[in-house]
């Protein structure tokens, strides 16, 4: 796990997964950025139904603002905006798409490189966790499902 980070955002869970918490960090490097992941009370695998969507793996994402709004309602977690993809690329291929998280008891821990942002790009945004794996073909935004968790990402000094 990074002991020393540049930004954060402190996840939160909406109406639909209240218990969810955790924090993703970033960490610049020379060419590009760390992503640390450590995200608890996930909820459990189940399948899609004819009326109901696939819950996890989770869709995981940057999203264009930097607040979360309201983590009530239908759309929670709405005021986040869309997909961040600065260089217009199509879905699957944004700055912003991450890997899904896969829980393990309700919890998923993930470190992965990206060389496509540093920490102070990505500041002033949002992380979103989706209840739904991302496709990464679907456009604009995979098919990922309803937002269940985010958290705004600020510089590490601010938290």
């Amino acid at each position: 796990m990074l002991e020393v980070f540049d930004a954060i955002a402190h996840i939160q869970g909406s109406i639909l997964a209240p218990e969810i918490h955790g924090t993703v960090k970033f960490l610049g490097i020379e060419d590009g950025c760390w992503v640390e992941a450590e995200i608890f009370g996930l909820p459990e695998f189940s399948e899609a139904t004819e009326s109901l969507a696939q819950v996890g793996p989770f869709g995981f994402h940057i999203h264009e603002k930097d607040t979360c709004g309201s983590i009530h309602g239908d759309s929670p977690f709405s005021a986040a905006g869309g997909h961040w993809n600065p260089d217009g690329e199509p879905h699957g291929n944004h700055a912003g798409d991450f890997p899904v998280l896969f829980s393990n008891g309700g919890t998923a821990k993930m470190l992965f490189f990206t060389d496509r942002f540093f920490p102070e790009d990505v500041v002033g945004r949002s992380v979103v966790i989706h209840q739904s794996p991302d496709d990464y073909s679907s456009q604009p935004s995979g098919s990922g499902g309803k937002r269940i968790a985010c958290g705004s990402i600020v510089a590490a000094m601010e938290t």
